[in-house]
């Protein structure tokens, strides 16, 4: 969708992974439906991202999330906390903007430490 990499990894070494919307890999097409089938899929595009760089959540230390609207928070973060137990979360910060791209209800973007 435009002139950037998926993710890019640095020096400390640190992977950032830009943020990531619903769109299935195999169809190219965005995943429709409610605010936790949108986020599920946005999950599972982290989840290759990160292990295709041999991460796992575990190594994820900060994660931004946006929203379309603040008011799908709560089903967002059910299934958001499934992936990271309460103990070893990451930082995370989560803004509700105007408009995502293709008009999506979540897009979310990490760091994970990779040593």
């Amino acid at each position: 969708m435009g002139p950037y990499n998926q993710a890019i990894a640095a020096p400390g070494p640190f992977l950032f992974v830009a943020g990531q919307i619903p769109l299935d890999p195999v169809t190219g097409e965005i995943v429709s439906g409610e605010i936790s089938t949108q986020t599920e899929q946005v999950m599972a595009n982290l989840e290759g991202i990160l292990t295709a760089a041999g991460a796992n959540w575990s190594n994820v230390v900060k994660t931004t999330v946006f929203l379309s609207d603040l008011a799908n928070f709560g089903a967002m973060n059910q299934v958001y906390a499934r992936y990271f137990p309460p103990e070893t979360a990451p930082a995370r910060a989560c803004v509700e903007v105007a408009r995502l791209p293709k008009d999506v209800l979540v897009e979310i973007e990490c760091i994970a430490a990779l040593a």
